[in-house]
């Protein structure tokens, strides 16, 4: 058992100490990731990559809900889909009139997220939640490639599925994003 793994096993026991002892351990993975996904943000974003690790961690370890951890892959799973809520938060708050809000659409190009306007980060949370409703081991591995910044042979590695299933959910994945957003059957390459 990794020294992360015990001490997601600690802090779901109760362990007041076993946060602290976390965070050093799981930083520099979590700050690598939010940094990735910045780094795709339009030039100008107000959200630094350490505000996003710090907001994510806050709501992982919340102490009035115990989470609980299978695995250091169900804990980064979860890192993910914390970053992701935090982005679209952020987005549907730039999306609002006095936040700057009617910005004009930008392309989606399918290996990465968008440059950040707030309509297309609600659109594709909208078409990942619908993804997630139909196929739910596809959508995970989106939120882990696209938003943790993991490749898909890491994905794989997390969802316990084989490599080449994971490329094809991430084929179908790409495919069925691009119709739900764009309305569309996307061109062949």
């Amino acid at each position: 058992m990794s020294d992360v793994t015990r001490i997601l096993s600690a802090i779901e026991e109760g362990d007041p100490q076993a946060a602290e002892k976390l965070l050093p351990l799981v930083y520099h993975e979590l700050r690598k990731l939010a940094s990735r996904k910045i780094a795709q943000e339009k030039p100008g974003q107000t959200l630094q990559a350490t505000a996003l690790v710090h907001e994510a961690y806050l709501r992982l370890i919340d102490t009035e809900k115990v989470q609980q951890w299978n695995s250091r892959g169900h804990f980064f799973a979860a890192a993910a889909e914390a970053m992701r809520r935090i982005l679209v938060e952020n987005a549907r708050r730039k999306g609002r009139v006095k936040h700057g809000g009617k910005w004009q659409r930008l392309e989606l190009e399918a290996d990465k997220l968008p440059d950040n306007p707030a309509e297309e980060m609600l659109a594709l949370d909208e078409a990942l939640t619908n993804l997630a409703k139909r196929d739910a081991q596809a959508a995970q591995l989106v939120k882990l490639h696209c938003f943790a910044g993991l490749s898909i042979e890491q994905a794989a590695e997390f969802l316990a599925i084989s490599p080449r299933t994971a490329y094809r959910d991430w084929a179908f994945a790409q495919a069925w994003l691009y119709r739900e957003i764009r309305g569309s059957v996307p061109p062949k390459s």
